[in-house]
Formats: C-alpha cells, structure tokens, sequence
C-alpha cells in the first residue's frame, strides 16, 4: 500500500481520487449498492469529504423531556446527542440517520466541537441549520439542505457507533466515507486496500485515454486500447 495510516491515506484520496473512481472499482467487485442517495448535498460545491464513519442512530419523538416515560431517553432533551458528538474522533464522519428529516440533525456549535476534535465532517440524512456559520468553519457537511426547525422538542439521538442503513447502504462503524459535488460513497472496511488501489490505477489509466482522445483517437478505439471509459 502506497501509505502507512489514515492520514496518508486520506489525504492521497484527496489528491488523486474522486468517489466516482472509486465507485466504479466497487462495482466491478460486486459491491453495487454504495452511494448515499444523491439528494445529500455538500454546502459548498468544492468540499470534498473523506474520512471513517461514525454512525448515528437518530429517532423522532414528540416533546424535548418528560418525567412520565419508561425509558432513560425520554427525560433527556436531545437523547444521546451530546454524548455522541463528544465522542467524535481525528478523521472520523458523524454520519446521521434514523429519522424523518423534519429538523436539523447539525448546526453551528456542533461544527465548532467537531471542529476542536478534528473530525472530517459531517453527514446527514436530513437537514443542517445555521449555515453561514458552518460554511466559516470550512468544515465538509453534506445534507438535504438548509432548515432551522431545532430537533431538542422534536428528535433524539438512541445511539452510536452502530451499524446503520441509508435508503438501503449498510455502513459499518470505521467504513470509509468519501464525497464530493457527485455524490457520497461508502467504503467496506473490508474493501478498502483493494477497492482504493485498483481505483488508483483506474485513474491513472483514465489520464492516458484523455490524452488519446485529446489526440484525436475515438472513444470505441480507446476503450478497445485502454479498457477503461
């Protein structure tokens, strides 16, 4: 492997990757169903996300606390919220599912804490809010958009680092996630070495058919030469 840890890893992701790439080795390996839905959009059209998956299992609920509940979460505004976020670590993706987006799952301070605990970034199945401030921080989020509804009377979070499932791609606490204008690719822990290697050579074999073609060569002809298109 041409890098030693995440860091190196991740920043040579940054560099000569594109979760197009990527996606495109997956398939070739059976893994067919890795891409988040394309309505989670970066804020700005030039952040690029990459980091390992911190997963967290959100649910609606009707009120910020009561008293008269069966469970422990139900006399906690927020649920687990706080708990989960100070548990973020260097590199890592707090990626957010579970319920139905009719508040915001992130905003501004939660960014300044991610921030202090030099975590990748964010990704929701829903909506972020204040975004003015989390556009500042320069920290990649990827949501459904903008919406200042709060979730403290309206949403708790039940736990983290689960396994969870968005609209029917499984990630794994530590899978990879890598995203970008195009759209957001999960990784298997267990696919990553080769999946992330073969897509290394895609790219650089990628470079020469543009060349080619820039040359004057056809698509039919240059895929016939380099396998690749």
């Amino acid at each position: 492997m041409p890098w030693k840890d995440d860091a190196e890893l991740f920043d040579l992701m940054r560099r000569q990757l594109f979760p197009a790439a990527v996606g495109d080795i997956l398939d070739t390996m059976g893994l067919t169903r890795q891409f988040l839905p394309p309505h989670l959009r970066p804020l700005r059209s030039d952040m690029v996300i990459v980091g390992r998956a911190m997963p967290v299992l959100e649910s609606n609920c009707f009120g910020a606390a009561t008293a008269d509940t069966h469970g422990p979460l139900g006399r906690q505004p927020f649920g687990l919220l706080f708990e989960a976020l100070d548990d973020l670590r260097e590199h890592e993706v707090y990626l957010a599912t579970g319920c139905t987006p009719t508040f915001a799952l992130w905003g501004g301070l939660m960014t300044t804490r991610a921030r202090h605990l030099k975590a990748a970034g964010a990704v929701l199945d829903g909506y972020h809010r204040d975004t003015p401030e989390v556009l500042a921080s320069g920290m990649p989020v990827f949501s459904m958009g903008g919406y200042a509804q709060d979730q403290g009377a309206r949403g708790k979070v039940l736990d983290w680092r689960v396994p969870v499932e968005l609209h029917g791609v499984r990630v794994a606490p530590g899978d990879i996630v890598f995203g970008d204008l195009d759209g957001v690719l999960v990784i298997p822990r267990q696919a990553e070495e080769e999946a992330i290697s073969r897509a290394l050579e895609k790219v650089s074999t990628e470079n020469k058919v543009r060349q080619a073609i820039e040359a004057g060569m056809s698509t039919a002809e240059a895929f016939r030469t380099f396998g690749v298109m």
